[in-house]
């Protein structure tokens, strides 16, 4: 989810030389380009549809704020000789908490009310982290944990600009204050700002650079890192500072402010979840920001003439509010409508409260707070800072106790017998749940906790591998796949235990054993095929006695659609890989891959105890057709396909809880309890397959 974060309020115009003493005057413009980007993001997340790339909103809201900043910064050092690092974070409270709290406490709340309970406890936290300005940190931390990659987006999400902002803040008030005990160590030096703008230049550069890398290499976290921000926010400082001495020639505005504005709609219309961000493509949106502010007001019908207008100056004035507020209401309305999208009616519904709600807490928060100074000192600040973080973290703690309250009971055999009632019906009694829904989504193998199980970056097995069972085993078995062999790591690691094997395991997010080159997000997953080279040379030389396999039926190759021809694409490339391993000697198992469930399963079963049957999904929709797996292993010599399917579905129905075990722990992955419970059958059919009594 992409989201914004506006700055303060008044729009200001930093002063030139030779106009001190007139004090700043109000940038109408600026308020109006507020007023672009917030609607820009506002609509996005109605309907992305609509405007793929509007999520550039925020780019242009940082390059604003730190405009306004170094504004106000620079005309602290130029007036008074220093910087007041307390009347500034004073100014920060005052102007961000109170109404940036009252919306916290509401979403908690409502959240309490609305949302089901597997989502509670992840929208708690993210509660709190939002009130400790830290949500962008526990977003990037949550984007590197494949395990979160299916998390629902929390009512509080947007909250991480925010707190880039604020954590970017920490930092820029402190280079002015050593700038103005610099300017007082040089007589004479008052309007210097060499030092100041080369200290600016740098951070905008190496923060940029730091973008573009961790863009360009896929790191997962780029998107909320401070780090990968700070240069926008540069961006608008360095212009505030070039502003201040001098402005552009009259006859460049008009066309650079046009331009500007045609360079930010042109990135909200051209760019879309796919493309690479922040990276290099924000420059447009945030240069395009530049060029309009930089223009100022120009003669005739210029862009600042346009953005100057009362709607748009109105819309302005209530965007921060307006912003905090339209994201939860989007989340609960779905949640309420029980759907993935907005249709029109509702997209009309969540646009008209979001408007009402922030005129309301503009009228009625905002304004009175700054009107009648209630936030005056230091230690005044502090006291809303704290009142506010307790407050949140009252609400954090409701949730988390209704969440506890929701935790499964402990397994019991007799009870949770898993694939030996599959055609009977589940106690309706929630207590006999195991694990609980709000448990489930946890509830993995250990090989991930191990480390055994490769992110999208590594290119290679570790050294020494995964092992598990004794040094002197005489069977070996090899485990490689994706996510999908993976979850059948339980059984496999009990069959071998009872068994007496030794288990090397080879497996990796989202990389099926294939020699074609696969995607992931409609890229080029070569971090995938390189695996798959350096997997197959290492399982020639261990030689195991058996290789099992697994993968999604969902994969494709890269540059194939999804269809027959790219799951035909794919069993070549698994042909291909397969015969280089049956031809050196090693058998292949292959399990085809297992049914896929609605991607809501968990909240169905916490919200639907009464009728579990509710969750359930037809056989005909949960099933894939035509395995790759099932294609290939009809083409290899040396390797058999192991079929599971009717233990986990009925003829007709795959159900969500089969003997009183949760079958799922998300849309496609079997919780680690009912694959550990299939061990048995797995062995049998093993046995089988290899034509073993």
């Amino acid at each position: 989810m992409r989201s914004p974060r506006f700055p303060s309020p008044r729009a200001v115009l930093p002063n030139r030389a030779g106009q001190r003493g007139q004090g700043n005057l109000f940038r109408p413009e600026v308020q109006g380009l507020r007023a672009v980007a917030v609607l820009l993001v506002l609509v996005y997340h109605l309907n992305p549809g609509l405007l793929p790339g509007g999520y550039v909103g925020v780019d242009v809201f940082f390059v604003i704020s730190g405009f306004l900043i170094t504004s106000l910064l620079l005309r602290e050092v130029r007036e008074h000789g220093r910087v007041s690092l307390a009347g500034f974070y004073v100014r920060r409270v005052r102007r961000l908490l109170p109404a940036a709290t009252v919306v916290l406490l509401a979403t908690g709340a409502t959240a309490l009310a609305v949302l089901p309970v597997t989502r509670l406890g992840d929208t708690a936290w993210q509660l709190f982290a939002s009130a400790a300005y830290v949500e962008n940190l526990y977003l990037a931390d949550q984007t590197l944990d494949y395990l979160a990659a299916e998390v629902p987006p929390s009512p509080v999400q947007h909250f991480w600009s925010l707190s880039v902002e604020e954590q970017f803040y920490l930092l820029w008030p402190l280079l002015f204050l050593l700038w103005a005990l610099l300017l007082r160590r040089r007589s004479g030096a008052a309007a210097g700002t060499g030092a100041l703008t080369a200290v600016l230049a740098a951070v905008f550069a190496a923060s940029l650079v730091c973008s573009v890398v961790l863009t360009a290499g896929g790191s997962p976290g780029a998107y909320f890192l401070p780090t990968t921000r700070a240069w926008e926010l540069a961006a608008g400082g360095l212009l505030a500072v070039f502003l201040s001495g001098r402005g552009l020639p009259r006859p460049l505005r008009l066309p650079l402010g046009w331009a500007g504005l045609a360079a930010i709609m042109a990135s909200a219309v051209l760019y879309d979840s796919g493309t690479p961000f922040p990276g290099y493509t924000a420059l447009l949106p945030v240069l395009g920001c530049v060029a309009v502010i930089a223009a100022e007001r120009s003669p005739g019908l210029s862009a600042s003439t346009l953005l100057s207008t009362g709607p748009a100056r109105f819309v302005g004035d209530i965007s921060y509010a307006l912003y905090l507020w339209h994201w939860p209401l989007v989340v609960f309305a779905l949640v309420l409508l029980g759907r993935d999208t907005l249709g029109p009616l509702g997209v009309a519904g969540v646009a008209a409260l979001s408007f009402l709600l922030a005129w309301a807490t503009k009228l009625w928060v905002e304004d009175p707070v700054a009107r009648h100074g209630l936030v005056r000192t230091g230690r005044g600040a502090s006291a809303v800072a704290l009142a506010g973080i307790l407050a949140v973290a009252a609400v954090t703690a409701a949730s988390l106790v209704r969440v506890d309250r929701f935790q499964s009971t402990e397994f019991d055999p007799e009870v949770h017998v898993g694939p030996k009632a599959i055609g009977l019906p589940p106690s309706q009694d929630e207590a006999w749940m195991y694990p609980s829904p709000v448990e489930a989504e946890d509830d993995v193998p250990r090989a991930y906790a191990d480390g055994c199980h490769a992110g999208f970056d590594q290119r290679a097995p570790s050294e020494p591998p995964c092992v598990y069972g004794p040094e002197d085993a005489a069977t070996t078995v090899a485990l490689t796949g994706d996510s999908h062999s993976t979850q059948w790591f339980p059984a496999l690691v009990q069959i071998a235990e009872e068994r007496g094997w030794r288990l090397t395991v080879y497996n990796k997010s989202a990389c099926a054993f294939t020699s074609v080159l696969v995607s992931r997000g409609g890229e080029p997953y070569a971090e995938c095929q390189e695996w798959n080279r350096a997997v197959a040379e290492e399982l020639r030389r261990l030689k195991p006695d058996l290789l099992v396999t697994s993968s999604s039926a969902a994969g494709v190759p890269h540059g194939h659609g999804s269809g027959p021809e790219a799951r035909g694409a794919m069993a070549e490339g698994m042909v291909e890989q397969w015969e280089r391993l049956t031809a050196a000697g090693v058998p292949i198992l292959a399990i085809r891959d297992t049914p896929r469930t609605n991607s809501d399963v968990l909240d169905c079963l916490a919200s639907s105890s009464r009728d579990l049957s509710a969750c359930d999904r037809p056989a005909s929709a949960a099933l894939e057709p035509d395995d790759p797996q099932e294609l290939a292993a009809r083409e290899v010599e040396g390797a058999e396909l192991i079929d599971l399917t009717d233990l986990i579905c009925t003829d007709d129905t795959c159900p969500a809880v089969v003997g009183n075990v949760v079958v799922y722990r998300d849309s496609h992955h079997l919780t680690e309890t009912y694959a550990r419970l299939l061990a048995d059958a797995l062995g049998t059919r093993m046995d089988e397959a290899l034509g073993r009594n």
